[in-house]
């Protein structure tokens, strides 16, 4: 593996033998690609190949081709979920008036109960919270051998007895597809029985190639059996939905208030502190924003096609993208009134960002980040470190696809292979009643020439500085080399990585539930990010807890440790390990 550079500058010579042979970045990072898939067998490194690129993002030149939303190697330990995770876990977990029952083992069940931290505020005491609940039929060795079917309807009753809900939803997991039951037979049925809505999802874990297959379905179902239910009419004169946001942490409490500050309506969510009852109304809305784009463009699209409601790519991570997304809302409806409260709010919030950033960048500035998130968060979450003057090196998602990292105007070059056959694509009609198209051509085109570009999102890439590394579904070996050769401030992931990447010294922003962190969204969250960060990539601790390998070799009397070799492949926090602490006994 080639060295890690100084961190003193690296005096240039005017000679052609200097500049011959110091490598250009280019060629810098090419060569590290070529050292990061050396351990791999033939086969894998020509795959790998393809999900690893240099970004080439200068002008003139179009974005390299990565390739994405293809099967994980087997062998290779990988970040990614499940479909039923993707569909259970993320987009309907947050909901919490519909009861969510998994179908399949407890396990299943259990896996996916309040792991994101997904918040939600009913309105009064008596208003019905089933986030805290967990729903399972608990199958067992019978269910699987003669089926589960009957099992299930009895739950479904059962827990109609027990809560009287508005609304059930099925999750279908592994077993429940490979031995036949019928959900959405069941299902029919005891809607039919009940008169409530009950729905089903045929959302098995191993239906596509990561949780956005999940996703894919949650959509679908969501279009099918909840969207358009109710044609009640929405008070508020500039309503929109916000699509892509699960409330972690309590960011769409944030939005919300800012929304209604703005004086901008807020119909539904999809869907942190949702309510069955805001789907079904979604319909009337006269917008839709999209935050996680991967999640959740399948349901935006379909909504457009059939009542006539246009979508645009918002970002409420980061104030600097909060404040454009608020100002592109306003855009859209084109009032001045409008425009003018948006920019009040802006005012009052915007001094007291500065004054946190222009603090926290004294710290900051030049320090290094690396994002492996799913969604939409390894993009957004670049606007928060460079608000703080760090430089984000390397990213990648869990379970993107290529319009996610080079944007949708890729869209026609992907090809559609046999796991993407695997999910139901829907057919949509304009609503013979209710299409009523919020925009003209003529209108759409003056507000993209205006800058609001409707049904288009840039991807990942095009933010990114040149030749930065974007990886596809990361793998355990690449994060150890990563960190290795970059020595990062700070990786951002998830709980599955967090605990392996701080072992090597380096602190690790869990950004799939934060933790105990947040809110991270708009102004106040922005802050709350810039203090958090601050305080983890300034802290002294990760150069003073001696990792596993020196804990092992100085149990067993092994003559020195990586640490005393100081091994320029260790992060910083590692070379330091054996430096004095002011006011220590050393």
């Amino acid at each position: 593996m080639m060295s890690p550079p100084d961190d003193k500058p690296i005096p240039m010579s005017p000679s052609s033998e200097t500049a011959a042979a110091s490598p250009s970045p280019a060629s810098a990072m090419e060569a590290f690609k070529d050292d990061l898939l050396k351990p791999y067998p033939k086969k894998v490194a020509r795959k790998r190949e393809k999900q690893i690129v240099v970004n080439q993002n200068k002008p003139n030149i179009s974005l390299p081709q990565i390739q994405a939303n293809v099967r994980t190697i087997p062998g290779i330990i990988t970040q990614r979920g499940c479909t039923y995770a993707g569909c259970k876990g993320v987009v309907l977990g947050p909901t919490r008036d519909i009861v969510n029952i998994t179908h399949g083992p407890i396990g299943c069940g259990y896996y996916s109960w309040l792991t994101r931290r997904n918040q939600t505020k009913p309105p009064t005491d008596s208003d019905e919270n089933f986030i805290p609940y967990c729903f399972s039929t608990d199958m067992q060795d019978e269910q699987i051998i003669f089926g589960g079917e009957k099992k299930l309807k009895a739950a479904i009753q059962e827990a109609f007895d027990l809560f009287h809900p508005k609304a059930i939803a099925v999750f279908s997991t592994c077993p429940v597809g490979l031995i036949g039951d019928d959900v959405h037979a069941v299902t029919r049925e005891m809607k039919e029985k009940l008169g409530i809505n009950v729905f089903g999802f045929s959302c098995e874990g191993y239906k596509g190639v990561s949780q956005s297959a999940g996703h894919h379905i949650a959509n679908n179902q969501l279009f099918k059996h909840v969207i358009g239910r109710n044609n009640t009419p929405h008070p508020g004169k500039y309503k929109i939905n916000l699509l892509g946001e699960y409330n972690i942490g309590g960011d769409s409490f944030v939005i919300e208030e800012l929304l209604e500050r703005c004086g901008i309506s807020l119909v539904a969510t999809f869907s942190g502190n949702s309510t069955i009852d805001a789907f079904e109304n979604a319909h009337v809305a006269d917008l839709n924003t999209v935050m996680c784009h991967r999640s959740i463009n399948y349901v935006a699209e379909m909504i457009e096609k059939k009542y006539g409601i246009p979508w645009i790519k918002v970002n409420f991570i980061g104030a600097k993208s909060t404040a454009k997304s608020l100002r592109k809302i306003a855009e859209y409806f084109g009032k001045q009134e409008l425009t003018d409260r948006v920019e009040n709010v802006l005012s009052e919030e915007m001094p007291a960002v500065f004054e946190v950033q222009n603090e926290i960048r004294k710290r900051c500035q030049g320090k290094t980040a690396m994002l492996f998130v799913g969604g939409s968060r390894a993009h957004h979450y670049q606007d928060l470190f460079e608000e703080i003057g760090m430089k984000t090196v390397a990213a990648g998602y869990e379970f993107a696809h290529r319009d996610d990292y080079e944007g949708r105007r890729v869209l026609p070059d992907i090809t559609v292979d046999a796991d993407s056959r695997n999910i139901e694509e829907l057919h949509v009609d304009p609503d013979s009643d209710l299409y009523n198209p919020r925009k003209t051509p003529a209108q759409l085109e003056i507000l993209k020439k205006q800058g609001v570009e409707v049904a288009g999102y840039e991807g990942m890439m095009a933010q990114m500085d040149d030749q930065s590394l974007v990886l596809d579904d990361i793998s355990h070996h690449e994060t150890e080399r990563l960190i290795a050769h970059f020595k990062p401030a700070v990786f951002c992931a998830g709980i599955k990585e967090k605990y392996a990447v701080q072992k090597m010294g380096v602190p690790c922003k869990q950004l799939h539930s934060y933790d105990y962190g947040g809110p991270y969204a708009g102004f106040k969250g922005a802050v709350n990010f810039y203090r958090e960060i601050d305080r983890m990539v300034n802290a002294r601790v990760w150069g003073l807890i001696p990792p596993p390998w020196e804990q092992s070799a100085a149990a067993t009397g092994s003559p020195g440790t990586l640490a005393d070799e100081e091994d320029p492949d260790l992060p910083q926090s590692h070379a330091r390990r054996r430096t004095p602490v002011a006011g220590s006994d050393e």
